[in-house]
């Protein structure tokens, strides 16, 4: 099922009938099973007696990327070509400006069909097609389970104002989406770079080597394998693990999730056959959390700026922003996990290293950012540096709503402190109390 509400028309007009096949624009979900934009485009094909194509344009300059995050890519992208192949689905790759590659391949096609994104830079390559495109333009949300727009109309206060808001329209669209069966193959339509050896691909992008790929790899198939494996052991009592960073009690699905290649809906859906007491905890997490963030980045033009935060939260910054600090880092101790706290710095070590920080430690590393730094805007900036840079799951929605919840975004003020005002403060002490903080920063030392 397909929903009205998962459709947004870029650009109106008629199909060409005359054309050689009808295009998807496969960007942000790059997956074969339960995808909407996916199955939406071979519905279209099928009315129209033609083909598809599905087209990935490939960017070596996508802003802050680097070996991590091409590599986590590129396996995805060859899962993607062997699963559409066997669907008699045609698959292209081509180097190049992403709405430059689609305007070409566009000349030859009846209509775009594209998945949708939340991110500034992919929503600035749509606007820029739908204004050059000759051809109706169709986009399709399908890595939200509840619609962005359908959920609210405004920029969330918190969790606890979306919270009822999405609870009250989940069952809409927590329902299974059928895989079409292309009527009209299309392997032999047009053909791009070979992406059957992600390796060797890797090797030759112009790109930032400094950051090799993380322990994690990419693809739907390890995507789907990683949901069965939690599922089976991870999922009882996630409510109670997922805070422990010694006992990898959480899902380990984000990665997956960002790149498209695990759909929200088919995790939920495979969790609720599994049920336990940890499906709800699981469901905040995949739905409602998840789902703040992309209503943040969609409403608020300055996601990912310090000016995007809260007006009570910047005022009381700045109130403090004199205060003395016991600690001042410069970015690149910070970034060699050099400073005096040793859980810190196995925060940062764990990241650097695997391209994973647990996320109970994301938000102690990012408040001690802000309290060693020289000034609030200083320090968000070196956490969206460090996030993007190290993170295989960085440059997404959640990260940083992440990031944006340091400075006081989707939180109230707390009691007046130095160098944070009302914003939340974090201590070693809180770590202690959730788990053995020393037996982590040993592990990563």
């Amino acid at each position: 099922m397909i929903h009205d509400e998962r459709l947004q028309v870029l650009r109106p007009g008629q199909p060409t009938g005359s054309a050689r096949y009808a295009l998807y624009w496969m960007q942000a979900s790059v997956r074969s099973r339960c995808n909407h934009a996916l199955e939406y485009a071979v519905l279209r094909a099928n009315e129209l007696h033609q083909p598809l194509l599905v087209a990935f344009a490939l960017t070596p300059s996508y802003p802050e990327a680097n070996e991590r995050s091409y590599s986590f890519l590129l396996e995805g992208l060859r899962d993607v070509e062997q699963a559409l192949k066997a669907r008699g689905i045609g698959f292209v790759v081509r180097l190049g400006h992403p709405p430059e590659v689609l305007l070409e391949l566009a000349r030859e096609a009846s209509l775009l069909v594209t998945d949708r994104a939340y991110l500034r830079p992919a929503r600035e390559w749509r606007t820029w097609l739908a204004e050059r495109l000759e051809i109706p333009f169709v986009q399709v949300e399908t890595d939200a389970l509840v619609p962005i727009a359908a959920a609210s109309g405004k920029q969330e206060w918190a969790a606890r104002t979306l919270r009822p808001k999405i609870q009250g329209l989940l069952e809409r669209y927590a329902v299974p989406l059928e895989a079409r069966d292309p009527k009209h193959p299309s392997l032999g339509l047009p053909a791009g770079l070979d992406v059957s050896d992600p390796a060797q691909v890797l090797a030759t992008l112009p790109i930032d080597r400094q950051v090799p790929p993380g322990l994690e790899h990419g693809g739907e198939r390890l995507a789907q394998g990683r949901l069965r494996e939690f599922l089976a052991s991870g999922l009882d009592g996630y409510d109670l693990r997922r805070n422990d960073p010694n006992v990898d009690g959480s899902s380990r699905l984000s990665a997956y999730l960002h790149y498209g290649h695990l759909s929200p809906l088919d995790a939920l859906l495979a969790a609720r056959e599994v049920g336990g007491a940890g499906l709800a905890a699981f469901t905040e997490e995949l739905v409602v959390r998840r789902e703040l963030s992309f209503n943040l980045c969609h409403y608020n033009p300055h996601y990912d700026r310090y000016q995007g935060l809260p007006e009570w939260a910047r005022k009381t910054l700045a109130e403090h922003q004199g205060d003395p600090r016991e600690h001042l880092y410069e970015r690149a101790a910070l970034e060699a996990g050099q400073t005096h706290d040793p859980y810190w710095n196995a925060a940062q070590h764990q990241m650097t290293r695997t391209g994973r920080m647990h996320n109970y430690l994301r938000m102690y590393w990012g408040k001690k950012v802000l309290e060693w730094s020289a000034t609030p805007q200083q320090a968000y900036q070196t956490l969206i540096d460090l996030n993007n840079r190290y993170e295989t799951d960085g440059r997404n929605a959640n990260s940083y709503a992440g990031i944006n919840w340091i400075f006081g975004t989707h939180d109230r003020p707390w009691g007046r402190r130095p160098v944070f005002g009302t914003v939340r403060y974090m201590a070693a002490s809180g770590l202690k109390r959730k788990f053995d903080a020393d037996a982590y920063a040993a592990r990563w030392a």
